[in-house]
């Protein structure tokens, strides 16, 4: 274990760590001071690991380091039982557990290095098989792999490159040894020209030694497209094992499904195609018929001038009195029968109307629906390249939550208490201020007293006496102290190496930090709002799926031959209402009647009415008046008539 801790901490104290360690400093080190050592090693190994693990969860920081070594495929001592001690060793920062990691990492960290580049490339990632169904889906997926099989291809390459060791100065002298074979081939090209103009048929011969070549080229050429469609070939059989993977899954899937779900599935999507290619899809090709038959009848006519139009804004007048007074015969015969149906036929229309409606949000919301999962794969991909883990979802999502809520709160106490600290502050400064005014007046009466008793400046003399003393002695306890420091220079001289070292590594730490936060603040508002809008259109697709069984049912109900089935039906309730409805109005038009006969009399007994309560009042107040007159004369009635009698 000695050996192990002096690997360790030698490795540490040099580049790119540079930590001064010791072997007792590093012994001594806290569990959570030995864990961000190890992580500053897993940093240097992959950059994506420079985090504070104080600002991390324990439970966050296992995870990601736990990661990292499977990615670097380092097996843990002991057996597979013990991988849980090892889970929480880690998260507790044990020391039998951190230090074998970190002499393992230190032993090969440029291999490692290199372990954990080639790994952002070549950990495959896995499509589920419903969604390589999609064939864009698929091709992409076909593309990754083909990109990464390319750079295996590429990196092997360069390192063999690498490792071959050519250098700049190699390379020149191929270059001119290549020359100057160039120069030697061409004077010997020359020599053989000369000699070949001497045999007779010399140009038949190289005729035919240029259709050699020209035949041999063909034959490389053809050679390396037999290779392609071989290549072509072989991806195809790929494709074909795939899809036949696919289709296993799939029976697989269907193999677990109830029938009564995929029969009510399978029910629906008919249902839903056959309306669309039966009803909806005809009707919007007849009108577009009809509005290019109209558009090709205006196009082919004249240009209309203004008394063309004048005339035929005159004809669609006539026309439209002509309507009018169809309409109000047809009002004046009231035939109930002609009525119902076309309340009937009105109710028909709206019906269709609201299905056609339906059947167009329906398919939009589909397609609302397809273009979000495509968005939030893509999303899904972005945060998974972004950082190498996958995207919180369901339980673990609410506990992140959890966690945040709670930080947010032990937040907002601590930010309460440093408000009061600082109002705190604020009050001992103001009282600091008083008291040194309150001291200030005090030196100044002491000073008017002392002059009135002819001891000026005594208190400032005494002060300072007092102030020697107090230098007297603090150079007295200095000197006694100056053996201890000088013994302490060396720690002191390393204590501030150390502190400068972790100051501007701490500077770095928190621009990183808040870099990374306002990150992920921005990525976490991004996937809340991409999951309010899809648990809104989930429940506008579960509304309309609601609205569109309702009308199926209703169809049902309203086609069936059983009686019984048919009251259900909403169109019969709505029948029976309106029936009933008609028959109210038909009362209340009646009644109406009646009430426009009986208008005028009772309009005549209400005159009536009213002149004779103005005819009780005036007799009120001719009964007050004599009752108030006595003294003046005497009312008499006499034959219906009032007489005064002074």
């Amino acid at each position: 274990m000695s050996d192990q801790i002096k690997f360790i901490v030698d490795n540490l104290n040099k580049e790119p760590f540079r930590k001064n360690y010791n072997l007792i400093t590093f012994d001594s080190l806290e569990p959570m001071q030995l864990l961000q050592v190890l992580n500053d090693v897993l940093a240097e190994i992959d950059p994506k690991q420079v985090v504070d693990i104080r600002e991390e969860m324990p439970e966050q920081t296992a995870k990601r380091m736990l990661s990292l070594l499977g990615i670097l495929k380092y097996k843990p001592p002991g057996n597979a039982a013990d991988m849980s001690t090892f889970r929480q060793g880690l998260v507790i920062g044990s020391k039998p557990v951190i230090y074998p990691v970190l002499h393992w990492l230190l032993q090969r960290t440029n291999e490692l290095k290199k372990r954990a580049y080639l790994a952002r490339f070549l950990i495959k990632l896995e499509v589920p098989s419903e969604f390589l169904q999609d064939e864009t889906v698929a091709d992409t997926n076909k593309q990754y792999e083909d990109l990464m099989e390319a750079f295996k291809t590429l990196h092997k390459e360069c390192e063999q490159l690498k490792i071959s060791g050519f250098s700049t100065a190699e390379i020149r002298r191929d270059i001119s040894a290549m020359e100057e074979e160039k120069d030697q081939l061409i004077k010997r090209v020359e020599r053989l020209k000369k000699r070949v103009e001497t045999v007779q048929n010399h140009q038949r011969m190289l005729k035919i030694a240029r259709q050699l070549r020209v035949e041999k080229e063909r034959e490389e050429f053809l050679a390396q497209q037999k290779q392609e469609q071989k290549n072509q070939l072989f991806h195809a059989v790929q494709r074909l094992q795939r899809i036949q993977n696919q289709l296993k899954s799939m029976r697989h899937a269907a193999a677990d499904a109830t029938p009564e779900s995929l029969m009510k599935r399978l029910e629906e999507e008919i249902k839903f195609n056959s309306y669309m290619v039966t009803e909806k899809f005809p009707k919007e090709l007849e009108n577009k018929k009809k509005e290019l038959h109209f558009l090709q009848k205006v196009g082919s006519e004249p240009a209309m001038g203004h008394s063309d139009l004048l005339e035929l804004e005159s004809k669609i007048n006539e026309i439209n009195t002509q309507i009018n007074q169809l309409i109000e015969k047809k009002m004046m015969r009231n035939e109930p029968i002609e009525g119902k149906l076309s309340l009937y036929r009105q109710q028909a229309s709206i019906i269709s109307r609201k299905k056609e409606a339906k059947a167009e949000e329906l398919q939009e919301a589909k397609e609302k629906l397809a273009n979000l999962e495509r968005e939030v794969s893509v999303k899904t991909s972005q945060t998974r390249e972004y950082d190498g883990t996958e995207v919180l979802k369901g339980d673990e999502f609410k506990r992140y939550v959890s966690k945040l809520r709670s930080k947010s709160t032990v937040f907002k106490k601590k930010h309460q208490i440093i408000a009061e600290f600082k109002a705190e502050f604020g009050l001992l400064q103001r009282t600091e201020e008083l008291l040194k005014q309150r001291h200030e007046n005090i030196q100044h009466q002491l000073q008017t007293i002392e002059e009135k008793r002819g001891i000026s400046g005594y208190s400032y003399t005494q002060e300072e006496l007092e102030r020697v003393s107090a230098l007297k002695s603090e150079v007295d306890e200095m000197k006694g102290r100056t053996l201890d420091d000088m013994s302490e220079m060396e720690l002191t001289q390393e204590c501030d190496e150390k502190k400068s070292q972790y100051d501007s590594c701490a500077a770095g730490l928190e621009s990183n930090r808040s870099k990374l936060e306002q990150e992920v603040r921005g990525l976490r508002e991004e996937c809340l709002q991409e999951e309010s809008r899809y648990h809104y259109i989930n429940c506008m697709i579960k509304n309309l799926e609601v609205q569109l069984r309702r009308a199926t049912d209703e169809m049902k109900a309203y086609v069936s031959s059983d009686q019984q089935e048919k009251r259900k039906a909403i169109r019969e309730q709505y029948t029976k209402n309106i029936a009933e409805q008609e028959n109210l109005g038909k009362k209340l038009r009646e009644k109406q009647k009646a009430v426009r006969e009986s208008h005028g009399p009772n309009m005549k007994q209400a005159k009536m009415w009213h002149d004779f309560e103005q005819l009780m009042e005036c007799k009120k107040q001719c009964f007050l008046k004599q009752q108030t007159q006595t003294s003046i004369g005497q009312v008499i009635q006499e034959g219906g008539e009032d007489r005064l009698i002074l």
